[in-house]
């Protein structure tokens, strides 16, 4: 398949109307978002939401994401808003808040990967928006990557996973957030932060005015939110994550590269400790203060390993508190399961 690739930016939005066109006729389509690429097609094609799976190489029961530009598409796809979900809604759409609500019986359960729920947000990204304007029909996306490989943030990133597997590539620079959006059941009381994101649980919880749990991970059952399940977010070489006391991960790591200093690694840390690691690779994911700059750089730099000549990762932990805790929900994901941590 020959993939198209355009350059769309806020001042330059007129190709979308014949990517909206595409997607109407059934194609894929990938497409930028605030918080990372997004590969796309209608939601009420079944073949077309087969294709997103098999492209990504994507397990079956891992649910999409279901994209809408304005709130009356919402009643295309549940019946039932509740009080708390409305004023989540007000608060937090458009943006990187993805709501799980009870699913029309109408809506294919190809999407939902047979559950009886659905996963909806409401993109911010002014691309993103328009291009759901045009095509006036709500728009199943995960990210435009292979499955379990680092999500994309840039154009590029989809053009290396997905050129001549989909049909259009809309590049328009780097996202902004630069991880998936906050995922939030509520039709579980009380409500429960299933995958966290930008929009945190202090957030969720000012505005409720009530405390929201946060799931752990789901390992064996049907996941009931994209990222629960599955190893995710991983680059090529083996990652670890080294997490504890600051002072003794660094300390760690050191340990660890002098166990074996033929062996290539790169080391990935804060802005205030990559001058403390012994190694030739050191990338500085941003400073430990600011989170959300980590959030925004942690799948570039992810990908940028998978151009060096190494043969391990080892990453610095992350405060957990804010968006910290998305952070480290991703960096754990890719790890999977190569956690050390230190006291």
């Amino acid at each position: 398949m020959e993939t198209k690739i355009i350059s769309v930016s806020e001042a330059n939005l007129d190709p979308l109307g014949a990517a909206a066109q595409l997607l109407k006729n059934g194609g894929l389509v990938a497409f930028p978002t605030e918080t990372v690429y997004g590969l796309g097609a209608v939601y009420n094609n079944p073949s077309s939401i087969l294709q997103i799976f098999a492209v990504k190489g994507r397990p079956a029961d891992n649910p999409l994401i279901v994209h809408i530009w304005r709130l009356e598409q919402l009643q295309e796809l549940t019946d039932e808003v509740s009080a708390k979900a409305i004023r989540l809604i007000e608060s937090f759409w458009p943006g990187p808040l993805t709501l799980i609500f009870r699913k029309k019986q109408i809506v294919s359960p190809v999407v939902s990967a047979g559950l009886d729920s659905i996963a909806v947000r409401m993109p911010a990204h002014p691309v993103a928006a328009k291009l759901l304007q045009l095509t006036g029909i709500p728009v199943a996306a995960p990210s435009a990557n292979l499955s379990g490989r680092p999500s994309p943030t840039r154009g590029s990133h989809v053009i290396l996973d997905l050129a001549g597997k989909i049909d259009l590539i809309i590049d328009a620079g780097p996202a902004s957030n630069g991880i998936e959006s906050t995922v939030l059941s509520t039709i579980h009381e009380p409500c429960v932060i299933l995958r966290p994101g930008s929009v945190t649980k202090e957030m969720i919880e000012d505005v409720l005015h009530e405390t929201v749990d946060i799931s752990g991970n789901q390992t064996e059952d049907r996941p009931v939110a994209p990222g629960m399940k599955y190893r995710h977010y991983a680059p090529e070489a083996p990652l670890f994550l080294v997490e504890g006391d600051n002072g003794k991960v660094v300390s760690e790591i050191n340990r660890l590269l002098a166990i074996s200093p033929d062996r290539k690694a790169v080391v990935i840390g804060s802005t205030e400790n990559i001058g403390r690691y012994h190694n030739e690779w050191v990338l500085d994911y941003g400073p430990r203060r600011a989170p959300e700059i980590i959030a925004a750089r942690l799948y570039e730099i992810l990908r940028f390993c998978d151009q060096l000549p190494i043969e391990i990762i080892y990453v610095e932990g992350v405060d957990t508190g804010g968006v910290g805790l998305a952070v480290v929900n991703r960096i754990r994901k890719a790890a999977g399961g190569n956690i050390i941590h230190v006291s």
